[in-house]
């Protein structure tokens, strides 16, 4: 039963919940700090520290020097105190990070999924080996969070279908449950880097936002009032099936000559897949091995004056454009940021073209600016998703 209003219980939990968010964003701290920042006595923050410490939820960590008296204990969030999982599942690579409390990254490794057809086996095998390098077993994970391309239902948390994965359908969830015995979460893979964006990038400090994913294909993911925006039924942000002008419409799919995966035949994403990228870049001059690759060359070349690259990212822009105009017209986000590798690529050169093409042709002019997530973003996304459960569940459990 929950304790009541203004009970000492609920007290305790609400001082030991600041003092713990207070650690875990400035620390570590001397009692005397922990009581500055959340208005506890000296006396309080004392008994505070000792539940905690006897939790094995913080830590001694050394001594601070003071005035005349005595060097000052300074405290932090004991690390080990939990550990998460995130895992980023690719149609070729899957990669699991293992982070504790604090949000280090204590472990990364990737894997070949390609001989295993079965998913829960892929993402047991990938955190297993996570686990193995971190010297961390999975029994020790609290919790789990698995990014996935493809639409999941909110509903049911499942994922309802995804074009390079045919093994991810209804049912694998409950499987990955089962199996790893702990909560798991699946969640597309672009709304994982917006959280990502949102928490350690260019979105820091912004309610609304809308994030273009250009990589393999195209992806959207949208924050409104700080919160992602799924949609009834998963499929907000699958702007690939956005009808433009001089493409078919979207109604089949097609095989990529990059692999041999699928890609819509028509829509948006016929404009941007690694296909169309490739004929771009190759029709200016650049005949580099990837999208990507061919982008960078083009900023480079722009760079230097050289005008095939000028002509090759104002056509990049326009059709970029189509896409993020009509995200700018419906949503009014503000801010528009280019991730993936491309978006990466591009950098402020493209960022740039993208947003005065934009504002070309929509009432208002949102900016446009490239991602600044480090790293992985679909596994730091992950790793920061499963961070806010987990603490959620030992932060809010301290007293007895």
């Amino acid at each position: 039963m929950a304790p009541g209003p203004g009970t000492p219980r609920l007290l305790r939990a609400l001082n030991d919940r600041a003092a713990l968010e207070a650690l875990l964003s400035a620390g570590p701290l001397t009692r005397a700090q922990i009581g500055e920042r959340t208005g506890l006595s000296k006396v309080t923050a004392a008994e505070l520290l000792n539940r905690l410490k006897a939790r094995r939820l913080v830590q001694v960590v050394g001594t601070q020097a003071g005035g005349r008296g005595p060097n000052a204990v300074l405290y932090a969030i004991t690390p080990g105190s939990a550990h998460v999982a995130g895992v980023d599942v690719g149609p070729r690579v899957v990669t699991a990070g293992i982070a504790d409390i604090t949000g280090t990254l204590v472990s990364q490794v990737t894997v070949d999924p390609s001989d295993a057809e079965d998913p829960v086996a892929v993402v047991h095998l990938a955190v297993l080996k996570a686990c193995e390098r971190a010297d961390v077993s999975i029994d020790q994970l609290s919790d789990f969070v698995i990014g996935t391309p493809g639409v999941v239902d909110p509903r049911t948390g499942d994922v309802q279908f995804a074009f390079d994965l045919p093994a991810w359908h209804e049912g694998v969830l409950a499987a990955l449950r089962s199996d790893l015995r702990r909560p798991v979460v699946i969640e597309n893979d672009v709304n994982l880097v917006a959280l990502a964006e949102r928490a350690y990038g260019v979105a820091q400090g912004h309610e609304d936002f809308a994030l273009l994913w250009i990589d393999r294909g195209i992806g959207l993911a949208v924050t409104l009032g700080g919160r992602l925006h799924r949609g009834v039924s998963g499929g907000a942000g699958e702007i690939g099936y956005l009808p433009v002008p001089g493409v078919p419409l979207p109604e089949g799919v097609t095989e990529s000559a990059t692999g041999g995966m699928t890609k819509l035949a028509g829509g948006f994403a016929s404009l941007m897949n690694a296909d169309e990228i490739g004929n771009l870049s190759r029709a200016h001059g650049f005949a580099e091995q990837s999208a990507a690759q061919a982008v960078q060359s083009a900023v480079t070349a722009e760079q230097n004056g050289d005008q095939r690259g000028d002509a090759f990212l104002d056509e990049l822009a326009r059709r970029l454009s189509y896409g993020a105009a009509a995200v700018n017209i419906v949503l009014d986000p503000g801010l528009l940021v280019l991730a993936g590798a491309l978006g990466q690529a591009g950098g402020a050169a493209l960022a740039d073209r993208v947003e005065r093409a934009v504002a070309r042709i929509s009432p208002t002019r949102p900016r446009v600016a490239t991602t600044e997530v480090e790293g992985n973003p679909v596994l730091r996304g992950a790793l920061h998703a499963a961070l806010e459960r987990a603490r959620e569940g030992v932060f809010s459990t301290t007293t007895a």
